[in-house]
């Protein structure tokens, strides 16, 4: 089966790795260009890309997939089947239409529920204690394609979205090929999506960011899970504003005012919040230093107890 994979970054790489390991003929694969980071503002390749070139695979990489060179390139490639992985680009009806087994997407979440842009963040944002990944062929709505097949994980109360976002990308590369391997048998059945369970994660911003004490304890450790590494979750200790990176819920009720600081020395930094429970820093990141833990901060910033944080 020939197959032409559309991917950009690290989430999609397992799923491209998957479908070579599993002896398919990859035709090409679409990443977005490279783009300038860090402060030389040096071009980067994608990590799709970069895997591409490790293993001598056609890498291309449209601008736009609307102007029509996209849809030449695709047309000379023949695919049989157009695999999406994170790509970051809307693909246009032409695209859709154009392999005879259809264009299919790796989503990371549980569909209908947590369309859009950032699921992983929002399930977590949302206190979920599970998730998945669904294979949906794609449709010209916002992942509203027909379901190919799931699989879903559970997610611990402590998980970050970063470790969230690696398990789900092999989870999707397994439940991928085994998709992939049915169409090819022509046993593959879809059901259509139940739009009234629908529910979306939209991108993040840093407006998300600042917490807010008066919030419940598990709601603050949510928003540094569901937000981490970006935008993180913030806040200000001792005047420095901080990227807070892990918390813990102790399951202790304080019975004093939101953010209210109730300890504050080598053992850690516990917090007061809007339900009485305390939540505890573990490990936070000033501005423009590294990250370490709650006890190191508080050696060059101590606090005292009982004083109130922001909101």
């Amino acid at each position: 089966m020939r197959i032409v994979f559309m991917g950009t970054p690290d989430f999609a790489v397992p799923s491209l790795k998957a479908l070579v390991e599993a002896g398919y003929e990859i035709c090409g694969v679409f990443t977005q260009p490279d783009k300038p980071k860090n402060r030389g503002m040096k071009l980067q390749p994608s990590p799709v890309k970069e895997y591409c070139l490790s293993m001598g695979l056609r890498v291309f990489q449209p601008a736009k997939m609307r102007d029509g060179e996209a849809l030449g390139i695709l047309k000379e490639l023949e695919p049989e089947l157009i695999v999406v992985t994170a790509y970051g680009k809307l693909l246009p009806p032409e695209v859709l239409e154009l392999p005879k087994l259809g264009c299919v997407n790796v989503h990371s979440s549980l569909l209908p529920k947590y369309r859009g842009a950032a699921p992983i963040n929002w399930a977590i944002l949302n206190g979920e204690d599970k998730t998945g990944v669904t294979i949906m062929y794609m449709a010209e709505g916002l992942d509203t394609g027909d379901i190919l097949a799931q699989r879903s994980t559970p997610i611990d109360v402590n998980e970050n979205a970063a470790e969230l976002f690696g398990r789900l990308a092999d989870l999707g590369a397994e439940l991928l090929v085994e998709v992939v391997d049915q169409l090819g048998q022509g046993t593959a059945a879809a059901v259509p999506q139940d739009d009234d369970l629908s529910c979306y994660a939209p991108m993040l911003s840093k407006e998300l960011s600042p917490m807010d004490w008066r919030k419940t304890a598990r709601q603050l450790h949510d928003q540094v899970r569901g937000l981490y590494p970006w935008p993180a979750a913030t806040a200000v200790l001792d005047t420095v504003r901080c990227k807070i990176v892990r918390t813990s819920l102790l399951g202790v009720h304080s019975g004093q005012a939101p953010g209210s600081v109730l300890r504050a020395d080598k053992r850690g930094l516990c917090i007061s919040c809007g339900d009485g429970q305390v939540l505890e820093i573990l490990e936070l990141q000033p501005d423009g230093k590294k990250v370490m833990t709650a006890s190191a901060f508080l050696m060059g910033h101590p606090i005292q107890v009982g004083v109130m944080l922001e909101n």
